[in-house]
């Protein structure tokens, strides 16, 4: 379900027929209906080429599930929800992260394009 409060990653409009990914709290009560209804906390509208993860980030900056590490260059850009610059550290936070290719290794890793952080 999409809420007011669902961020849509990069403020894109969706439509009926586009594949979207939506990203929600596992751990976040639901209604005990079937099927289940589970609340979007981020969408994306899938693009070729283009990967999103969200998830939390420790201070190595590697994903708390351990399949993506980040190597942030200077020229990533590093944004809040509401588009204004973050300019601290954003290890040790939920990140939703907008990156192209990366490693095969493990944790796969990768220069992202994007990075919003969730406060």
């Amino acid at each position: 379900m999409v809420t007011p409060n669902t961020y849509f990653v990069d403020q894109v409009m969706v439509g009926i027929g586009d594949w979207v990914t939506g990203f929600y709290d596992a751990d976040a009560p639901v209604p005990l209906i079937y099927p289940p209804q589970f609340r979007a906390i981020v969408m994306v509208k899938n693009v070729p080429y283009l990967n999103v993860k969200v998830d939390y980030f420790n201070s190595q900056l590697e994903s708390r599930d351990g399949k993506l590490k980040l190597n942030i260059a200077p020229t990533a850009q590093i944004v809040l929800k509401n588009g204004q610059a973050f300019t601290g550290n954003p290890a040790n936070r939920n990140l939703i992260v907008v990156y192209g290719p990366a490693t095969k290794s493990i944790p796969a890793q990768t220069t992202p394009y994007k990075i919003v952080v969730m406060c």
